[in-house]
Order: C-alpha cells, then sequence, then structure tokens
C-alpha cells in the first residue's frame, strides 16, 4: 500500500460505534459470480447462481477445527508486508494475548489454579475468530538462579563471563508446562507467539520479567516508586539496571544469559507446527531514549537483535553501527534462528516511540524471517480503566502510529526480506471502549495489518487492570469481545487491497489480486455473533467451494480473473427471477 493511500486512510474519520472505515478499493474487472448463503433454498436464482440461507447459526453448522478448512501449517514471512502460508496465500492473525506474571509465570491447563488455561479457553478463543494467541513466558522463570539484587558475582563491572545460575532441568519443566498450552491451542488450530514477556524489569520495581539476581543498579538504591506501576519507568534505579543490561557491562554477561535461554526456548519448539514464532523482548525501553534523539538507545537496541558481530544499519539514513564491546557477537535473533530454522522472529522497537508516536531509528537487519511487531496505546486514557478520555484525540493518535510504523517498516529493506519484514500490531486495546477498539480494527483492516488484542483475561495483573480483559470475572465477554470476533480473511490466495468489516451491521467486503501460483482457496472467518440468522456470501472473480452455513467460507479463484471480490452480509440471499 503506497503511504498516499494509507495517509488518506488516516486522514478519515471513523465511525465510533465500530463501523469500519470507509476504504477505497482498487476499481477492477470482475468476471464470475457465484453466490452462497445458509442451507435452505429461499428462492428462485439467476442462472448459474445458487441463493441459500441458513435460519441456524452458522457456528452450529461446522467444527471449530476441521482440518480442510482453516489456515494450519508453518508461517513465513519472505519480504514485504505480508505473512504467508506454504501455499504462497497471504495470511492474517487476529488474536489476544494471555500472560500469568506471578509464579508460575505460565498459563497452563489446572482448573483448580488461578494460572489456569484450559479447552474451555482455546475453545471460546477459536470459536470467536481468533487464530493466534500471544503467549507470555518469562526470563524469571526459564533461568531463575539464586539470590537477590546487586549480587556481587554478577554487578561487578568487568568482561561478561558464565554466572552459572542456569538449571536447564528447571528451564525444561517449565517449558513442558507451556507446551501444554501451545499444544491444547494447536487442537482449536490457534498459533502461538511465544512473547518473553516483561513490565518494569523486575518485582523490585512492581514489575516482573527478569530475575532477581539480573538486577544490577551500581550505587543506585532499589527500591518502588509509589502510585501506580508505570511511575517506575521514571525510577533512576530501574534506570540503571536495564542500562547495565542494554550495555552488557557486567560480569554476570546479562545479554548472554538471556540470550541462552531464548536459545533453549527455539529449539525446544522449533519443529512445533503451532508455534508462529518468538517475540524476544517485550516493550524494551531506557530512559535515555527520552534524553537524547533515541539514536543512543536505539543503536543498543539493534545491536541485542543482530550482536555485534553482524550489525545493522540505524535509521532511514542507513548509518553504520558500533556495538557496545561486551555484547554477544551473535546477538537474539541470530541464537534464536540457530536453534529453530523454521519459525519467525517478531522484532520490537523502542517502547518510547510507541508511546509517543516518533519514528523508529531501527534500521536494515539482513535476517529471512524478521516481522516488524509494535504497539499501539494513546495517551490520552484514563490510568485505570484504559478507556480513552477523549476518543477522537486517542483514534488520531494511533491511526497516525500506524502509519508510522508502516514507513518505519520500509527502511528495515534487507537482502533477506526485499520491501521490507512483514509487519504486525501484537498489544492494543487494554479498554473495554467498543468505540475505540472498533476504530483501531477498522483503520488496522483497511491497512491489511493483523493484530492481538491486549488481554484475554484479567490474572490479577500486577502491571495491568481488570478492565483490559474480553473474559471478565464472572467469566462472560464483554462487548468489546463482539467487536474483536470479526469476519476477516485468515489466508487470500492473492494480494489483498484492504478488506472492512462492521460490527454494527454484519457487512464484510475484500477485494483481491488473484495469484495463478496459489492453489489452495482465500478462507475467510465468518463470525458467528453477527449472522444469527445466517449469511449471504457471494464472490465475483472466484467460486465458493465451502458448505453452505460454514464458519470458514472458502473460495477458489476463477481462471482468468482480474480481481475477485467476496462479500458477506446477515441474512438471506435477495430472491431473483
Amino acid at each position: 500500500m503506497s503511504t498516499e493511500r494509507a495517509q488518506g486512510i488516516a486522514r478519515r474519520q471513523p465511525s465510533y460505534r465500530g463501523r469500519p472505515a470507509c476504504v477505497v478499493l482498487v476499481a477492477l474487472t470482475l468476471t464470475v459470480l457465484t453466490s452462497a448463503c445458509g442451507s435452505e433454498a429461499t428462492g428462485l436464482a439467476a442462472p448459474g447462481v445458487t441463493a441459500q440461507f441458513s435460519a441456524r447459526s452458522a457456528y452450529n453448522t461446522e467444527k471449530v477445527n476441521p482440518t480442510r478448512t482453516t489456515l494450519s501449517g508453518r508461517i513465513e514471512a519472505p519480504g514485504g508486508p505480508f505473512l504467508r502460508d506454504r501455499s504462497g496465500r497471504v495470511v492474517f492473525l487476529h488474536g489476544v494475548n494471555a500472560v500469568y506474571k506471578y509464579p508460575p509465570f505460565e498459563l497452563s491447563p489446572d482448573p483448580t489454579k488461578p494460572w489456569n488455561f484450559d479447552a474451555g479457553d482455546a475453545r471460546r478463543i477459536a470459536g470467536l475468530g481468533f487464530n493466534v494467541v500471544r503467549l507470555g513466558v518469562l526470563w524469571q522463570a526459564l533461568e531463575p538462579g539464586t539470590g537477590g539484587p546487586n549480587q556481587p558475582s554478577v554487578c561487578a563491572p568487568g568482561a561478561p563471563g558464565d554466572p552459572r545460575l542456569f538449571n536447564a532441568a528447571v528451564a525444561r519443566n517449565y517449558l513442558a508446562k507451556v507446551k501444554r498450552t501451545v499444544d491444547l491451542l494447536g487442537r482449536y488450530h490457534v498459533y502461538t507467539l511465544l512473547d518473553m514477556h516483561q513490565d518494569v524489569y523486575n518485582q523490585v520495581f512492581r514489575g516482573e520479567g527478569a530475575p532477581a539476581w539480573a538486577v544490577c543498579t551500581g550505587l543506585v538504591p532499589v527500591f518502588a516508586l509509589p502510585g501506580r506501576w508505570s511511575t517506575n519507568y521514571a525510577n533512576p534505579g530501574l534506570d540503571a539496571a536495564v542500562n547495565h543490561f542494554w550495555r552488557n557491562d557486567v560480569i554476570g554477561d546479562l545479554q548472554g544469559q538471556f540470550d541462552m535461554v531464548w536459545g533453549t526456548v527455539a529449539h525446544y519448539f522449533s519443529n512445533d507446527r503451532w508455534i508462529v514464532g518468538y517475540d524476544p523482548y517485550n516493550e524494551p525501553f531506557s530512559l535515555r531514549a527520552l534524553n537524547d534523539d533515541g539514536r543512543d538507545f536505539a543503536v543498543n537496541l539493534e545491536c541485542f537483535y543482530t550482536g555485534s558481530a553482524h550489525p545493522g544499519l540505524l535509521g532511514a539514513d542507513n548509518a553504520p553501527i558500533t556495538c557496545p564491546p561486551d555484547d554477544p557477537a551473535q546477538g537474539v535473533i541470530g541464537t534464536i534462528e540457530a536453534a529453530d530454522p523454521h519459525h519467525l522472529v517478531f522484532i520490537e522497537p523502542d517502547n518510547y516511540t510507541v508511546r509517543h508516536a516518533g519514528f523508529d531509528l531501527l534500521g536494515a537487519m539482513d535476517y529471512p524471517r524478521l516481522v516488524y511487531n509494535f504497539h499501539i496505546y494513546c495517551g490520552e486514557r484514563n490510568p485505570h480503566t484504559g478507556d480513552p478520555t477523549n476518543l477522537k484525540t486517542c483514534l488520531d493518535h494511533e491511526v497516525a502510529h500506524m502509519v508510522q510504523r508502516m514507513n518505519g517498516r520500509l527502511i528495515k529493506s534487507a537482502p533477506d526480506q526485499p520491501g521490507g519484514p512483514a509487519w504486525y500490531m501484537s498489544e492494543f486495546g487494554a479498554t473495554h471502549s467498543v468505540g475505540l477498539v472498533g476504530g483501531v480494527t477498522s483503520y488496522a483492516n483497511a491497512l491489511d495489518l493483523g493484530w492481538a488484542y491486549w488481554s484475554w483475561k484479567y490474572y490479577n495483573d500486577p502491571t495491568g487492570s481488570s478492565f483490559e480483559a474480553l473474559v471478565n470475572p464472572s467469566g462472560h465477554l464483554e462487548p468489546t469481545a463482539t467487536v474483536l470476533s470479526q469476519t476477516y480473511p485468515e489466508a487470500v490466495a492473492g494480494t489483498p487491497h484492504g478488506f472492512s468489516f462492521s460490527a454494527a451491521t454484519g457487512d464484510f467486503s475484500m477485494t483481491y489480486t488473484p495469484s495463478r501460483r496459489v492453489r489452495a482457496p482465500t478462507i475467510v472467518f465468518v463470525a458467528d455473533a453477527h449472522y444469527r440468522a445466517g449469511y449471504c456470501a457471494t464472490a465475483r472473480g472466484g467460486r465458493i467451494v465451502s458448505h453452505p452455513g460454514d464458519v470458514h467460507l472458502l473460495v477458489d479463484n476463477s481462471r482468468g480473473a482480474r480481481a475477485v471480490t467476496v462479500t458477506v452480509r446477515p441474512g438471506p440471499c435477495p430472491q431473483r427471477g
């Protein structure tokens, strides 16, 4: 998509009832017309067109995880904005985040425990149409070690070495529990994006993530600031601790241990078909990014990703990078790719550019399976509920941020990924505002951008609130779930040109240029909540090959078609003739 088109979309005002933004689709010649709806005929059809209608809910006519009709198998990022499957189809991931931030720092089936994540969760997630869960894992669970902050054997200045705190049996036991959840989601054809989660680094700063032994503050005292947890982003002790991590300038080899842990995770899941990839570090940050133009921290962050032996280029001007002298040679990306040559790596930019919609200075990094992965949260929100204090200002901020990230993706073009890496919005929301959620997802759909909502449930989160969850404490879905449960293309047999969905009306529309090289059908998930009286689907330039009323609408491209347009609307198809 061109920058001009994206900026045009950003200037439009969305409806604040979850209706999609207006999307101007490319006018292309359309050929074959077929139409299918539910399961009971309602009238005469025009020649060559079937017209059917189901009085039953569409979702009830098909199982959640039929092998033939849903997305499965390894996902690739060959370069350009799109994820693809092995058939060459463009893949869209819609999902939710699920992170447990207390011991045992994982979600797994355990009905008597607060960290329970069972078949009911997986079934419900799949039923809403989500095909990915960004699942939290924590460094402190994989390498808990011993002792607290500022241990001389770890935190003394000097050349990095092995602190001998890693226990392989502990790590394997933890990953076995994580795999139970990955396998459970896979049974419902839901992918897992493993997210090494942290917020304000460690519990001593009222967060989570790094083990206590990896907290090195030097002469700065270790304490937590009062008030909301996020006030600790301004904590000088936290700043000292994360800067020792980013510079890797203590004898405990903080980055080296972190990378080794990631190698353990990636090796463990390297052949798992339901892993989509790995998010190496949730919301990387440093106060230095606010105190200068951000270049110093951008260099450290990019060197953390690439390693000192393979530095990338910085920013739009492709400036050469000199890494901190004691950084690991391979970096976290290289470590992950060496342990797992199959799955994707979802890199994140500096978190302060996320919060302030600034331009990301990360530049080109020449790796074959990168995804540019970012979060969007506007500042005009209630700090406890997450609801916008000014909806229009919030939406303007978040749309501008999407356009910034689209431009930032392009400067990361490298030989292994011409056209830049694919992009993905792995966090947004954290609110009960239907208007905000509907507006953000409408713009994302128009920009062909996949997303994952924060979050699935509230697990007494130390760095969040109950207002963020889709499932409330009584087990019922919040109204935002209806907006997020969308009819959308999971796999497109060609190049999409944006799509739209209205939670208010149930109307879905998509146009794409078909690919002659793709033999597999386009898959559109039809969100049951919006079609209680059935649905009518049409395809121009393609032929609907799924059964009437199926949750997954399948469309084969017609030979010679220059464009395919697919629509879904609630209720019966119009009678003809």
